[in-house]
This record gives structure tokens, sequence and C-alpha cells, in this order.
């Protein structure tokens, strides 16, 4: 099946219609911009495009090197070792883009026929489109695949999660410091019919989250928090008291709660204003790995990490599979491979601002290579 994108002149465009919502409810949070802006099943970002690969507007770590995907799977196939290799056992993808990740793990399994057999994967995917790229780059490979729109809509069971560069993109709201008190921030027309950044109402106490009412804030600061991950942390750990559980997060951000806008767009491999050109951008935010951490302790799941990503990569064994592949490989191939493993770990590439952290179900032996820490 090839993978269709809607066309755009099916409906109005996504500013006009985020325009005529703010003209009739409003001014609108930043966390409600961003969800419409990259989730609009209509004329959202990953409704109307493909944005991933050279022809898009960003790449990731995946298709940068097939390394990547397979050290990812079978770093899979040491948990479910480590959970006693149940059957059967689901590993589930987080926002799977090309499906590239999943088709190189699934090639990396067949040196573990047991896994194989055990195995199915779970790809949580909401646009259409992707599922169809999904599933073209899938098929034929080992290990059946089903496809479901949220975490909560899998089988019940033991389960393996691996999220790239997910949680960059789950919506954040931004809270403004002023005086004493927390503001929405939000994102309202002016009188060029422009998108502007603009307040809401001081937030009463109750509303706020516990950073913001921990943290020293200097006027004016902004303090990012992501709903969506406390949504995400409660339904893997609602599974955790059926079947034992592990998580996978790698993704970009700090290790501690801080201030800062980090909102940003993506497009043609450069950034652009995240209020211009509504729905043509990839919109994210650098994920709070403190806050991650926060809320998957207080759910009672035990977190290793973070872990820089090219630290997780070398000690997963990244050297000894590029060198088994240049044995192999052409001269213009070794320039590839060779390339693309430096950029994967490379302090001053995607290997230290990558950060990777793991969850899991109490009881269970630490995740390699967090074990050997």
């Amino acid at each position: 099946m090839s993978a269709q994108l809607k066309p755009r002149a099916e409906t109005a465009p996504l500013a006009a219609r985020l325009k005529a919502r703010i003209a009739r409810e409003g001014r609108i949070s930043v966390a409600a911009y961003m969800d419409a802006c990259v989730a609009d099943p209509d004329v959202g970002y990953y409704a109307t495009r493909h944005p991933i690969g050279a022809q898009g507007d960003f790449i990731t770590a995946p298709e940068i090197s097939q390394i990547f995907g397979e050290l990812l799977g079978l770093w899979a196939v040491a948990v479910w070792q480590s959970m006693g290799a149940p059957k059967p056992v689901v590993v589930a993808e987080l926002g799977p883009g090309r499906g590239t990740l999943m088709a190189d793990a699934r090639r990396a399994w067949r040196s573990v026929p047991q896994f194989l057999e055990a195995v199915t994967v779970a790809l949580i995917e909401t646009s259409s489109s992707m599922r169809d790229v999904q599933q073209e780059a899938l098929r034929g490979a080992p290990a059946p695949v089903q496809w479901f729109d949220r975490v909560e809509d899998m089988p019940q069971g033991p389960l393996i999660v691996i999220a790239n560069e997910f949680l960059d993109a789950l919506p954040v709201r931004q809270l403004v410091r002023r005086g004493v008190h927390w503001h929405e921030r939000c994102v309202a027309v002016d009188r060029h019919d422009a998108f502007v950044f603009t307040e809401g109402d001081a937030l009463q106490a109750e509303d706020l989250p516990e950073a913001a009412l921990a943290l020293d804030a200097p006027d004016g600061a902004i303090l990012e928090i992501r709903p969506g991950v406390e949504r995400l942390m409660s339904a893997l750990a609602a599974r955790t008291s059926e079947a034992p559980l592990a998580a996978l997060f790698i993704d970009y951000g700090h290790d501690e709660t801080g201030f800062g806008d980090t909102l940003q767009a993506v497009r043609n491999h450069a950034y652009a204003d995240p209020l211009a050109a509504s729905g043509e951008a990839d919109l994210t935010a650098h994920v709070d790995f403190a806050a991650l951490k926060r809320n998957a302790k207080t759910r009672g799941l035990d977190v290793y990490g973070p872990m820089p990503q090219g630290a997780l990569l070398l000690k997963l064994g990244l050297e000894a599979r590029r060198d088994r592949l240049l044995a192999g490989a052409t001269p213009a191939q070794r320039d590839s491979i060779l390339s693309g493993a430096a950029r994967l770990t490379d302090p001053r590439q995607m290997g230290a601002l990558f950060k990777a952290l793991v969850l899991t179900s109490d009881g269970l032996a630490p995740p390699p290579p967090f074990g050997d820490i």
C-alpha cells in the first residue's frame, strides 16, 4: 500500500482554522496551539506530510545509521530475558516515524529465534499516512505488527517500550511568572492578523504544578510542563500490576527542571518561527527529564538515567557492530557507516544532546547498560 497524504485543498488551512477559533473563544494556550499544529487530524503537520529524512524537515537517529535500531532491538531482547523470557511479549514503539527503527530491530531479532517466537510488535501511531509508510517499511519482516492510537489500547501482558524522539513532540504548557503570580502563556491574533504570544489571567495555586510552587522563579521566567507525560506515566504504571514492564525513552532535553522557552519549529532542516506557517513545521520542546523521573517514581516505577545517548550506544556495542559492517563495505558505504556512527555518539553532535532514560516495573533487574554503572 502506498502512503497517501491528505490533500490540503480538502479543508481550510490550519492557520485560518486557528484564527477562527481564537475569534470565537479568545486566546488559546501554547499547548493547544502546539497540539493543533502537530496533531490536527485533517490539516495538522503529521496528517499532511512525511517529515522525516533528507526530503523532509528533519532526520532522526534511526535514519542516520542502521546500528541504532539494531542495538535497541537487542536491548529489548536482553530486557525480555531479564523478565524471564515470557511468552508472549509485546515490544511497542511510540511515534515510530517511518518504521526504520523497528525494521532494523526486527532484522537483529533474527539471531534470537526464541524471541521472535514470543514477540508481537505494537506501533503507537495516530497518523494514517505515517501508518501507511510504516506498513511498507515492515512488510515481510518477522514478527506480527499491530497499530494502536494509545498505550491504553494495547493488550495486557509483558511490555517493552521504545520511544525515540517521542516526548519532545508532546504539547507543552508554558507558564510565565509575573510578580507573585503565574500566568498561562497563550497565542492570540494581533491587529495585523498575525499570531502573537500573550498571557492569560493569574493562575490559582490549585491549578499550578508542584514545580511552580517549589521553585524560586524570577519575574518573566517561563516554566514548561507536559500534561501528556503524566498521562503516559499513569498508563504505563497501570500495566505493572499485572505484568512486567520496561520503557526506554531517548530524547533531547535537560537533566534538571529549570526556566526558559524551548518551544521550537523546524522546517526544511532549519529552525523557523513557531508562530509562522502553522501546521507546516515540526513543533517540539525540550524534555524535562527531572520531571519525567518524578512522575514515574510517584507511580511506583523504577528509574534509571538519564544517560547520554553516545554512552548508551557505546556500552551496547556500537563500535563492535560498526566494525562488522565495515568489514564487508564498499568505500562509499564505509564513509556512511563511519559518519553515521560518529554522529550518533560524538558529544558535539547527538551523543550528549540526546539522553536515554529507562523506567521499569518494581523488581526487575537493572536494564543494560544501566546495571553496569
